[in-house]
């Protein structure tokens, strides 16, 4: 049975850091309202009385009319279309652990770029949402890219990408985002983009590992090119695709951006672990998520059974998990790279 998106179809983002609250702002570029999930009462409380989320973005204005606030995540799924989810990974579960609504009729845009341990496996989002709530993968979709919530709040040229499995459907959702700073293109391999922005996250954090030991631009162009064959490697050996190309926006340029830009949490998360932060003392220091600090350990899991070759992927993990030295395993690292 075929679903589509209805040409009204309204939408409603699940979270309100940084991704979220500048996924609300794409939004609201086309949207007369939205509704919004957020269940912190400070947040809540900023954007009613003054239009602003007070711990994220905070440049962003919002017109409180064109919001439906809701702590009440069975509100909004009741009474909105299309569910952007925009929440940490490892927190994904505890947010939807009071959904006692059907997801049957809903359409589910993944903005999220990390892994789900549900209990038993560790698997995608797009896997999460299907096997625990029983949604088709054609209900599923992706908002990714390399595009940061940063450069969104100020307006700056971005490029997306909706993943999704039927053109049309996927079409419909890339017009809730087109805007005069945004561009929207549609393709259909949920499966190794999903995994390509999870392992892209890692490859950041080993940059910024590099960077803050003090490794030079020279060094680092050596070591993304080979974080992209882990890339390619990894997703075309777990799952073949004939029309895949990684050399392509979801892929390679979400790696790049991730690696280089000032506004990439990962990077800047491996930097303080180069210049010898503790792990817990950075999560400490770090206002936001670092998504590749949870994907190296559920990678390195996921990889166990599978024995891909992922030698920057294992120097990563050995330097968050196994307390390793950086400057050790990135010198061990630096001798298999070509």
């Amino acid at each position: 049975m075929n679903y589509n998106i209805k040409e009204n179809a309204t939408c409603a983002v699940i979270g309100y850091g940084s991704w979220g609250t500048a996924i609300a702002k794409i939004l609201l570029e086309n949207e007369k309202s939205i509704g919004w999930h957020i269940i912190n009462p400070e947040v809540q409380a900023s954007l009613k009385n003054e239009g602003i989320n007070n711990k994220y973005l905070t440049d962003v204005h919002f017109d409180d009319s064109r919001l439906d606030i809701s702590d009440d995540i069975n509100y909004i799924v009741s009474n909105y279309d299309i569910l952007v989810f925009a929440v940490p990974s490892a927190f994904l579960p505890k947010v939807i652990s009071k959904l006692n609504v059907s997801l049957e009729d809903k359409f589910v845009v993944s903005a999220i770029k990390g892994i789900v341990n549900d209990g038993v496996n560790l698997i995608t989002v797009a896997e999460y949402f299907n096997h625990s709530f029983a949604v088709p993968f054609k209900q599923i979709g992706l908002i990714t890219g390399p595009c940061h919530a940063e450069e969104v709040a100020l307006e700056r040229l971005s490029y997306l990408n909706v993943v999704c499995k039927e053109f049309g459907n996927g079409e419909k959702i890339a017009k809730k985002f087109r805007c005069p700073y945004i561009r929207v293109s549609v393709v259909s391999d949920i499966y190794g983009i999903e995994y390509s922005t999870v392992l892209k996250n890692i490859y950041a954090l080993s940059v910024g590992i590099c960077s803050g030991l003090g490794y030079g631009d020279n060094f680092m162009a050596v070591l993304i090119t080979n974080a992209q064959r882990e890339v390619k490697n990894f997703i075309d050996s777990t799952y073949a695709c004939d029309t895949r190309d990684v050399n392509t926006s979801p892929y390679l340029g979400d790696l790049l951006v991730t690696s280089y830009s000032k506004f990439s949490r990962n990077r800047t998360f491996g930097v303080m672990i180069g210049k010898g932060y503790s792990v817990e003392n950075v999560k400490i220091e770090m206002n936001m998520v670092a998504e590749g600090y949870y994907a190296s350990k559920c990678i390195h899991e996921i990889n166990s059974t599978k024995n891909i070759e992922m030698p920057i992927a294992n120097a990563v993990y050995n330097i968050l998990y196994c307390n390793k030295s950086g400057k050790r395993e990135i010198e061990k690292l630096s001798k298999l790279l070509k």
